[in-house]
């Protein structure tokens, strides 16, 4: 009989959604989404042994998202395997690697064709060392990445799909990230995660979202579009501003009334901001194209990155100034934009561009928040 882990590895084409993956200890695959299955391996593994549970199975399988028929699949006893001929002929890929440990992650590259991932995870051997392996040669020679994680058993390794020098790592213990390659790494530090086992993440394409899956602690879900983006060029700025996401107008904002839900008369926005290092700021929201200043903050930056919340108010004094700029070459002039103060006693913006400036220090950083 075909031995199957109990979390036998599926794979979808990204070429063709009808061509589906499915590994045992061999390969098989699927043209017409499972109804029929061919067998495109010999035995990728090491043979297996009896005991209470499969032993001798594929626990990983990838395809490349850039090459059709690119595949990897790696096994439980540490065999790594490579296709670049759509599964007609196959080639072990484990020299200078740790043996026989289990095969965590096999991951593809979307940047590079001949660049792939790797994480193997030795707990079952009382080997607690994070492993996080890197090929630019389809894994005919592996680099150690990662070196810095603390001795926590690896369990995913994951390439961004917009920027390749951004990686993430997910062990037994959190989740961690690289901006450099995999050459250095950080944690979350917000105390909004826990220390529990992540077992899976995924990036959103379209959403820019960071999907985190843990062992028996739900799900997490952080956008990562300003990580992306953080390019050792603008790591090496003193001071970057990320364009906000747009805000939608709502004239229920500041509203008092019983049918509204708690929140939603009470807009927020936050304006992401890189700092090289700590200090004090000012950041300046004021009508587009040299209007007029609606509104100053303080905020002290830490070094990195930073959400600056903003409630989408100005200052009550400014509402004049405020209505004339909105109203100025409007042509319905019968109808003139008002700018008066909500129930709440807080007079919020109106559709149309605001200029937003931070300042700390002599460094300067300026963005746009749309307001539709």
């Amino acid at each position: 009989p075909y031995r199957w882990n109990w979390q036998s590895p599926i794979h979808v084409s990204t070429h063709n959604p009808d061509i589906v993956y499915f590994g045992a200890n061999f390969l098989f695959r699927s043209l017409n989404q499972g109804e029929d299955w061919d067998k495109i391996s010999e035995d990728l593994t090491h043979g297996g042994k009896p005991g209470d549970v499969p032993y001798g199975t594929l626990t990983a399988v990838h395809e490349s998202p850039l090459r059709y028929g690119l595949l990897y699949t790696g096994s439980d006893d540490g065999r790594v395997h490579v296709s670049r001929d759509g599964g007609y002929s196959w080639s072990e890929i484990v020299a200078g690697l740790p043996q026989d440990l289990w095969v965590s992650r096999v991951q593809a590259s979307a940047h590079e064709p001949g660049r792939v991932y790797l994480s193997l995870n030795g707990y079952r051997w009382d080997d607690f060392r994070a492993l996080v392996y890197r090929s630019e040669d389809y894994g005919q020679t592996w680099t150690p990445i990662f070196t810095d994680l603390p001795a926590e058993p690896v369990n995913v390794i994951k390439e961004d799909p917009e920027n390749p020098d951004l990686l993430y790592v997910g062990t037994d213990h959190g989740l961690y990230f690289s901006l450099d390659g995999g050459e250095t790494s950080f944690t979350v530090a917000n105390g909004q995660f826990p220390r529990v086992a992540v077992h899976d993440v995924v990036v959103h394409p379209k959403e820019k979202d960071l999907i985190v899956g843990t062992h028996g602690r739900s799900l997490y879900r952080a956008s990562v579009a300003e990580l992306q983006q953080l390019t050792a060029a603008k790591r090496a700025e003193p001071l970057v501003a990320f364009a906000p996401e747009p805000v939608r107008s709502n004239r229920r904002w500041g509203l008092k009334s019983i049918y509204i839900n708690p929140g939603e008369n009470e807009p927020e926005t936050v304006f992401p901001v890189w700092s090289s290092a700590p200090g004090a700021a000012t950041v300046t929201i004021a009508a587009e194209d040299g209007g007029p200043t609606l509104r100053t903050l303080k905020t002290d930056l830490r070094a990195g990155l930073n959400y600056i919340p903003y409630d989408l108010t100005i200052d009550a004094a400014k509402s004049t100034a405020y209505a004339e700029r909105l109203n100025k070459d409007r042509k319905d002039a019968e109808k003139p934009i008002k700018v008066t103060a909500a129930d709440d006693g807080k007079t919020y913006v109106r559709p149309g561009k605001l200029a937003v400036t931070i300042q700390r220090g002599k460094a300067e950083t300026k963005t746009t928040l749309e307001v539709k």
